[in-house]
């Protein structure tokens, strides 16, 4: 026998060399509506802005909000999913309203990704499996995609790192200038680089008079 979990206490789970954020406030389901519960009203407002990561009041309420209805199991929210899912956001901690926004969305996807799951699992006739199917996909390829879009967001004033191309006939050696490290870029020497061969460089005054010597030759052979 399965038995919820007790709400009135908060399990924390101990993880080796991390340092965990401030325990996110409980939310009190009632039948008029939800309200965070902490003995400070204030200070339960700011523990869960900081979770959702967002600064303004009505910003945290509104997410705070489609969280409480995206939980909705039946006709009313369940407390433990929507635990669930204010545990998931805080610990991929959004750090704007932008990210806050996206990763809401993230945890509703999973969520319902699951329920599509269950229903699936249940289903007793073909309809019922192809609608599960068809849902479960579509929400399966939906989190990856937001997993990529709030990873290139985070890291889109990051500067990219080019590669160059060097190409190198053979019998010859080439030299590029140093490969240097600096902000996780890594920066090539835009100095000409230093060409070393095998064979002896010829200066261009001798290539020169090596082209001219056989004119010079045959003018004198025919005089």
């Amino acid at each position: 026998m399965t038995t919820a979990p007790d709400r009135s206490t908060t399990t924390t789970i101990a993880a080796p060399d991390r340092r965990r954020p401030a325990s996110i406030p409980r939310i009190k389901l009632s039948r008029r509506g939800f309200a965070i519960d902490h003995p400070d009203p204030a200070t339960g407002e700011r523990l869960m802005a900081e979770a959702l990561g967002v600064t303004d009041r009505d910003a945290m309420h509104g997410i705070l909000r489609q969280l409480v209805r995206a939980s909705v199991k039946g006709t009313r929210p369940d407390a433990t999913c929507l635990a669930f899912m204010l545990s998931m956001v805080q610990s991929i901690q959004p750090r704007d309203a932008i990210e806050a926004m996206l990763v809401a969305q993230m945890v509703s996807v999973h969520v319902m990704t699951m329920r599509c799951a269950f229903q699936l699992a249940s289903a007793i006739d073909i309809a019922q499996q192809d609608s599960a199917t068809r849902a479960l996909g579509r929400l399966a390829r939906t989190f990856p995609a937001q997993m990529e879009a709030l990873n290139r967001y985070r890291t889109k004033d990051e500067p990219a790192i080019t590669v160059q191309n060097l190409s190198v006939q053979d019998g010859g050696k080439a030299i590029v200038g140093n490969i240097t490290q600096h902000a996780s870029v890594m920066v090539s020497d835009q100095r000409p680089p230093a060409a070393t061969t095998d064979a002896r460089t010829v200066p261009t005054q001798e290539l020169g008079e090596r082209e001219h010597a056989p004119v010079r030759a045959t003018r004198a052979a025919r005089a």
